[in-house]
């Protein structure tokens, strides 16, 4: 591919990322609230219930735990 992909905008587009070196997801609703989930279903039913459970303001990113290897 050599082109840019382009971003998806608008009023009900809901995003859904993982942390990089853990088993969390991070779902950013399209309000602008974020919240980490370890469980798929959960993060679903968070997103597809806005408002319910989001903030006025996004929520400020959860440290990261650290795991022993």
């Amino acid at each position: 591919m050599t082109g840019r992909v382009a971003m998806l905008r608008g009023g009900a587009v809901h995003r859904v990322h993982w942390r990089l070196g853990t088993d969390l997801l991070v779902a950013v609703c399209h309000c602008g609230a974020e919240r980490d989930f370890d469980d798929p279903v959960a993060l679903w039913d968070w997103l597809l219930a806005h408002p319910t459970g989001h903030g006025s303001t996004p929520a400020a990113p959860r440290p990261m735990a650290v795991s022993a290897r």
